[in-house]
């Protein structure tokens, strides 16, 4: 049969990435507590495309993807991306693995368990050196210090996301990630949480009011102190209660050029 894809182009024009987008794959990630999880991800994965090919082989992308379903993990990115590489004939790499995470959290007073979702997510790409980024998005709870301070009874909350991602050295587990961000907001979100736990949480984040700048600097203070960090990025997002728009805050820093 006729290899269309082969076909030489004469437009000049080399791509930056081409390939499959939001592929549905169930993968096993590391847990801290269990060594592993199972879930199901999103996967994006790209190669380079020099200007003289017309077009990739998509298939070739799931390919890859089906030789290392049962291990995929911080560890073996670097080996997907370079049997990328090879069997695209390609120059670099890029793949994107977003899935759900799930830690069992006991609430705080009753100390029932239930499970927490969190937005993950694996970035690595490699030319001639392999890069690798951690994304953990956790859902926190603000309480707005003006509100405390101007009114007579109560403050207005708003439930927010924290979007941290991660350069490292060593491993960091996303149960770390998760917990630097539930540290530095007015309080943490949980699943289930009975009466007792909720008066808590509500009188925890009265004491402690958070604006979105100040959760993306006590964020970003707890990673400035992680050796294992080398370079960060803090995004928040406040769902306003009481307004009309969302609050947002960010702040990145490469701690290897201290910028």
């Amino acid at each position: 049969m006729k290899d269309i894809q082969n076909e030489k182009d004469t437009r000049n024009i080399p791509l930056n990435k081409v390939g499959v987008n939001s592929i549905l794959y169930p993968i096993q990630v590391l847990d801290k507590e269990n060594k592993h999880q199972h879930t199901v991800a999103r996967i994006n994965m790209y190669v380079n495309l020099p200007k003289e090919f017309r077009g990739t082989h998509m298939s070739r992308f799931v390919e890859v993807l089906d030789e290392h379903q049962n291990n995929m993990s911080i560890h073996t990115l670097e080996q997907i991306l370079d049997d990328m590489k090879i069997k695209l004939d390609a120059n670099a790499a890029h793949i994107e693995v977003r899935f759900p995470y799930f830690i069992f959290k006991k609430a705080p007073i009753s100390k029932i368990k239930s499970f927490m979702n969190y937005d993950c997510a694996f970035i690595a790409s490699k030319e001639e050196k392999f890069d690798f980024m951690l994304e953990v998005n956790t859902p926190v709870h603000n309480l707005c210090p003006c509100s405390k301070e101007i009114s007579d009874v109560s403050a207005h909350n708003q439930r927010g996301v924290a979007k941290v991602q991660i350069r490292m050295n060593k491993l960091v587990w996303i149960e770390e990630v998760v917990e630097i961000s539930e540290q530095s907001a007015s309080a943490p979100v949980y699943s289930l949480l009975k009466r007792e736990d909720e008066k808590y949480i509500t009188e925890t984040a009265y004491a402690h009011p958070r604006f979105v700048e100040d959760l993306v600097r006590n964020i970003s203070i707890k990673l400035d102190q992680e050796q294992r960090v080398t370079f960060y990025s803090v995004e928040a997002v406040n769902f306003e209660s009481i307004h009309n728009h969302n609050a947002y805050a960010f702040y990145k820093k490469d701690k290897r050029l201290n910028k």
